[in-house]
């Protein structure tokens, strides 16, 4: 009987070992920082972008040990200010929404998991019309841009990781349709976040 037991203990444990070892995919939530440096360009001086939070979905499958591919998709609000002569007052309360794909090369070292990534992908500014927003004839912008960023992730177990990372999205900056909006400038939006992975 006892040996049974442990013959069935030892089976529980291999079919663990080989859950872990086929995990090829995994899902991951993070709380995201939302910052990006004042932008001069045309008549506005500066357009400056409120921080915020917000969050952070993604998913990504192996292609190899090393080789991975990944899909995003995170939310925040914040408000962005334009300060020219045309628009003394001109600010967009925003809802901001980032859609995209990157190649994510890993190594591994014990239970740390660095990686680098890169890819490409769009944001969007939609104005939310409240008492934020100065301008009521603004528009939504859809702003296709490139993701870069690196991190590591720490192995809690076989299926859950804890990861930080740097990431960021080089842009035109978003105008609402507005002529005195327009500043004919990239800048990079930055996303620092913190979350946790699911692997199976």
């Amino acid at each position: 009987m006892k040996k049974m037991m442990l013959l069935g203990a030892l089976l529980v444990c291999a079919a663990g070992v080989g859950h872990a070892q086929e995990s090829r995919q995994d899902a991951s939530i993070s709380f995201i920082g939302v910052l990006a440096p004042d932008v001069y360009g045309l008549s506005v001086e500066p357009m400056h972008t409120t921080k915020t939070g917000g969050v952070l979905v993604s998913y990504r499958y192996d292609l190899t040990p090393r080789s991975q591919l990944e899909v995003n998709y995170n939310f925040a609000q914040n408000s962005i200010a334009y300060h020219s002569a045309s628009f003394p007052q001109g600010e967009v309360h925003t809802r901001q929404q980032e859609i995209s794909g990157a190649y994510v090369y890993t190594r591994a070292y014990h239970n740390w998991n660095p990686f680098l990534e890169a890819g490409v992908g769009g944001y969007i500014f939609t104005p939310i019309l409240d008492s934020g927003t100065h301008e009521f004839s603004t528009k939504q912008n859809t702003n296709i841009g490139a993701l870069f960023g690196g991190g590591v992730a720490y192995e809690v177990s076989p299926s859950f990781d804890v990861r930080v990372q740097y990431r960021g999205f080089l842009m035109k900056t978003p105008d609402f349709g507005q002529e005195g909006f327009k500043t004919n400038r990239y800048y990079v939006l930055m996303t620092p976040a913190l979350g946790v992975a699911y692997h199976f």
